[in-house]
């Protein structure tokens, strides 16, 4: 059997139209890049307990997400000298909402399920307001989050106003954390104060969020 050019072209068409769909079905969504001063993406996630929390459930409170990964040796260094610990707890004093966020994607490093998440928050006297389970990434690429740790604060506005490093030691050395310029602490100053805050983007440092794909 025979075929023109033309029949040939179409069934290389139609069979690449189909790998492309097949393919498309494994592609992760893009990741996003919320902007400064703009509101940030709403979200809805299950916490550790099996509650459903949104973004807007906190209107009118400032709101700091830590993506976090407990077997990473960047979330060790601030969790294995209870440098996250003071924050949260600082965070907790001033009313704010702290919410610690894992992607890790199941069979991947840092993946736990709800028991397992509220063991690591009793064993390392963690105190976020809840911990919030995306084991599909949705959250973790809707905000860009890349790094363990990655820190955004945002406004009772609901408007993001950091993102980024914990701090400016980008190391796993607990030794750094005395002398480092903790970002996250210097965001939520300035938002008590009403001065602007400086940096209020930096980068990211840690190890990479274990994504599906």
């Amino acid at each position: 059997m025979t075929f023109s050019p033309s029949n040939r072209a179409l069934r290389v068409g139609l069979a690449g139209l189909a790998m492309s769909i097949i393919a498309g079905s494994a592609v992760a969504a893009p990741m996003g890049d919320p902007k400064i001063g703009q509101q940030a993406p709403e979200f809805s996630a299950t916490d550790s307990n099996g509650m459903p929390r949104k973004l807007s459930d906190f209107r009118g409170k400032t709101v700091v997400l830590e993506w976090t990964n407990h077997d990473c040796p960047f979330v060790r260094k601030h969790y294995g000298a209870s440098n996250m610990q003071a924050l949260q707890k600082e965070a907790k004093d001033q009313g704010i909402v702290w919410l610690s966020v894992i992607s890790s994607a199941p069979g991947l490093q840092g993946h736990v399920d709800g028991p397992k998440a509220n063991a690591l928050t009793t064993m390392r006297d963690a105190s976020p307001t809840a911990v919030l389970l995306d084991p599909e990434g949705a959250l973790g690429r809707a905000y860009g989050a890349r790094a363990t740790p990655h820190m955004f604060v945002i406004t009772p506005e609901g408007k993001l106003a950091y993102k980024g490093a914990i701090d400016d030691k980008p190391s796993a050395n607990p030794a750094d954390i005395p002398v480092a310029r903790n970002y996250v602490r210097t965001a939520l100053g300035a938002l008590t104060k009403g001065t602007p805050i400086d940096p209020a983007a930096t980068r990211a440092y840690g190890c990479s969020v274990k994504y599906g794909f």
